[in-house]
C-alpha cells in the first residue's frame, strides 16, 4: 500500500475546509491519544461526512456504506474483536491474498501493518464511518456462539435456569450484555423489553422514538428478565408488582449508569432501562443553540444572587442538561454549589452532589432542609415534586439564596398557576421567581445527508402566521449514518420567560394566564413555537418536528 503519509490536519486546510486558526484550535484542544480527527468533529469545525470525502480525494481511498454491506461474517475468525475495536475496523471480503478492511482513519498505518502481519494477508482499506464500523462490531462479533442452543431449547430445571443467568459464559449474560451495549453504540435513551403473547420484543428509543432492534421466542423471556434482575439488585422471584433498581457498567471506557424499572403486564414483566452515561460532561451553554436573546434573559437570570429559576418540560426533554450546564457556567472556587438529585446523572467537579434514597428517608425535602445548614450559595433541586419541596425552595431563594429546580409543566406561563396550586401564596411565587424556561427536544436534520428542498404552501403559512419568512428548508435523504431516517442527534427548543416586576404585580393580583401571555407577547417573549420555526430556518430541524412538540397558541 504506497500511500503518501501526510497529516490529516495539513489535507484538511489544503482542501479549504479548514483553516489555519481551526487547525490550531483543535491540536490545542485535542485531549492525549486522541485522534486529531475525533477533535475536530467535536468542536463541528467539519462533518465526518466532509472529512471522509477530502480523505477518499485526496488519497484514492474509496468510502464503503456498511448499512446494507453483505460483509463476509466468516472473516471475523480471522480478526480478533480486539483488534477491531481497537483500531475501530471491520473486515469487508477476501479476495485470493488480500484482505479488504473498512476503518474509520485508513491513515492509521500502525494497525494496517499489524493486520497485515497478524493475518498474513495483504490488506486494502476502505472508509467507513465512526458509527458504521461500531455497529459492525457489535452485529457480527457480538454474536452468542451458543444462541442456537438458547433459540432452540425450552429451560429445565430451576436449577438450570439459576445457572445460566448467573454464569458468566452463558449465551443468555452475553446476550443481556449485548443488548446494553448496542443501544449505548447507538446513543439510545431507553432499552425496552416488552413481552408479548408469542415472543418477546427488544426496542430502542433513538433521538426520542422508539424503534424495533430484536425479537426472541417467548420462552426466553424469564430468563432475560432474570438476568436484568440480578444485575439490578431487584427480587428474582417477585413479578407481581412493580420494581426499582440501577445497574453500574463500563462500556468503551465509559461508566454507564442504567435505571432499571419492572412492570408487570398481562403477557409478563415488561423491563425498561434508562442509560445515563456517567461519563458525558455537560454541554456549554454556548453550545446549545440558545437564541442570542433567550441566552442572554438566561444567563441574567442564573447569575442573580437570589431567587428560583425553573426548568419545565416532560420527562425527556433535557431540563436536566440544561440545569448541568447552568451549573458548569456558575461553578467556580468562590461559591458553594450543592444539589440534591434523583438521580445524579452527572459528576460535576467541584460541586458538592447528594443522592436522593427514599428507602433511607434521604428525600428531596430532608435533604433540601439538611443542604441549607450547609451553608450554600447556589442549591440545585433535581425536581419539585411536593408542596413540601415547594415551600422549602421559596423559602431558600428568599433567605439569600439562588435556587435552580425543574418542574412538571406543559409551558413557562402555565408553571406560575402550577405552584399556586401547589399551595404556594401568590405573594411568595411573586416575590421568589426569577425566571421560568420551557423546553423541548427536537430530532436534529442529519448533517451528513441534508439537502435544500423548497418549503410547502403549508409551511409558508405556518411561518407567516408567526410573522416569519421562508423559502426553503432542510431534510435529511436518509443514509447509513442516520439509520435512513434523516434525522440524527436532537436540539432543544425554548421559551423563557422573565418575571419583572410587571408580572409580579399580575401575579400577586392573580390575573388570568391569557393576561400574563399578553405580558409576555409585549416583552418581546420568544414561545417555543418562534424558537423551534426560527431553528427550521437556520437548517438545524423540520417543521414536522417542531410542531410535533410545540403546539400554536
Amino acid at each position: 500500500m504506497n500511500k503518501s503519509r501526510r497529516r490529516i490536519g495539513d489535507l484538511l486546510v489544503e482542501s479549504g475546509l479548514l483553516t489555519n486558526e481551526q487547525l490550531q484550535i483543535a491540536l490545542t484542544e485535542k485531549k492525549p491519544r486522541q485522534k486529531l480527527g475525533e477533535t475536530l468533529l467535536e468542536l463541528g469545525f467539519i462533518t465526518e461526512q466532509r472529512l471522509i470525502e477530502v480523505l477518499e480525494f485526496q488519497l484514492g481511498i474509496p468510502y464503503v456504506s456498511l448499512f446494507k454491506y453483505p460483509i463476509d461474517t466468516k472473516l471475523v475468525n480471522i480478526v480478533s474483536k480486539e483488534m477491531a475495536e481497537r483500531n475501530k475496523l471491520i473486515p469487508l471480503k477476501k479476495e485470493g491474498n488480500k484482505l479488504y478492511v473498512a476503518m474509520v482513519d485508513p491513515m492509521n498505518f500502525y494497525a494496517i501493518d499489524d493486520l497485515r502481519i497478524s493475518t498474513g494477508f495483504e490488506i486494502e482499506v476502505a472508509i467507513a464511518t465512526r458509527d458504521d464500523v461500531n455497529k459492525s462490531i457489535s452485529k457480527y462479533y457480538g454474536l452468542v456462539d451458543n444462541m442456537d442452543d438458547l433459540l432452540g431449547s425450552e429451560l429445565g430445571s430451576k436449577e438450570k435456569e439459576d445457572d445460566t443467568v448467573t454464569d458468566e459464559d452463558s449465551p443468555v449474560v452475553k446476550l443481556v450484555n449485548q443488548l446494553i451495549l448496542a443501544g449505548y453504540q447507538q446513543r439510545a435513551s431507553d432499552i425496552h423489553i416488552d413481552p408479548q403473547e408469542g415472543e418477546v420484543i427488544v426496542r430502542y428509543r433513538v433521538d426520542g422514538i422508539l424503534r424495533t432492534e430484536r425479537k426472541f421466542p417467548k420462552h426466553m423471556h424469564s430468563m432475560i428478565v432474570a438476568r436484568i434482575k440480578i444485575l439490578s439488585n431487584l427480587n428474582i422471584t417477585e413479578y407481581r408488582i412493580p420494581q426499582d433498581g440501577r445497574i453500574k457498567i463500563n462500556l468503551d471506557g465509559n461508566t454507564i449508569d442504567l435505571r432499571v424499572s419492572s412492570l408487570p403486564t398481562v403477557y409478563g414483566e415488561k423491563i425498561v432501562m434508562r442509560i445515563l452515561d456517567l461519563g458525558s460532561s455537560a454541554i456549554d451553554l454556548k453550545r446549545m443553540n440558545l437564541h442570542p436573546l433567550n441566552y442572554e434573559r438566561f444567563i441574567q437570570m442564573i447569575e442573580k444572587p437570589t431567587g428560583i429559576v425553573l426548568l419545565t418540560g416532560p420527562t425527556g426533554s433535557g431540563k436536566s442538561s440544561t440545569l448541568y450546564s447552568a451549573l458548569s457556567q456558575l461553578n467556580s472556587p468562590d461559591v458553594n454549589i450543592i444539589t440534591v438529585e434523583d438521580p445524579v446523572e452527572y459528576r460535576l467537579e467541584g460541586i458538592n452532589q447528594v443522592q436522593v434514597n427514599t428507602t433511607t428517608g434521604m428525600t428531596f425535602a430532608k435533604g433540601l432542609r439538611a443542604i441549607l445548614r450547609q451553608d450554600p450559595n447556589i442549591v440545585m433541586i433535581g425536581e419539585i415534586r411536593d408542596t413540601e419541596t415547594a415551600e422549602i425552595a421559596v423559602r431558600a431563594s428568599l433567605t439569600g439564596h439562588l435556587v435552580l429546580s425543574t418542574i412538571h409543566t406543559n409551558d413557562a406561563i402555565s408553571t406560575i398557576t402550577r405552584l399556586v396550586d401547589m399551595g404556594i401564596e401568590p405573594f411568595l411565587v411573586a416575590a421568589s421567581l426569577s425566571g421560568i424556561v420551557s423546553q423541548r427536544l427536537v430530532r436534529r436534520v442529519c448533517q451528513e445527508c441534508k439537502m435544500t428542498m423548497e418549503a410547502s404552501e403549508r409551511e409558508k403559512e405556518i411561518f407567516e402566521n408567526r410573522n416569519l419568512h421562508i423559502e426553503t428548508v432542510f431534510r435529511g435523504k436518509g443514509c447509513a449514518a442516520c439509520n435512513m431516517t434523516g434525522y440524527k442527534g436532537r436540539i432543544a427548543v425554548h421559551e423563557i420567560l422573565v418575571i419583572d416586576d410587571e408580572i409580579r404585580r399580575m401575579i400577586m393580583n392573580n390575573s388570568s394566564i391569557e393576561a400574563i401571555r399578553e405580558a409576555a407577547v409585549r416583552k418581546g417573549t420568544i414561545f417555543l413555537i418562534d424558537d423551534g420555526l426560527m431553528k427550521v430556518r437556520e437548517g438545524y430541524t423540520t417543521t414536522e418536528e417542531v410542531l410535533r412538540v410545540a403546539i400554536s397558541e
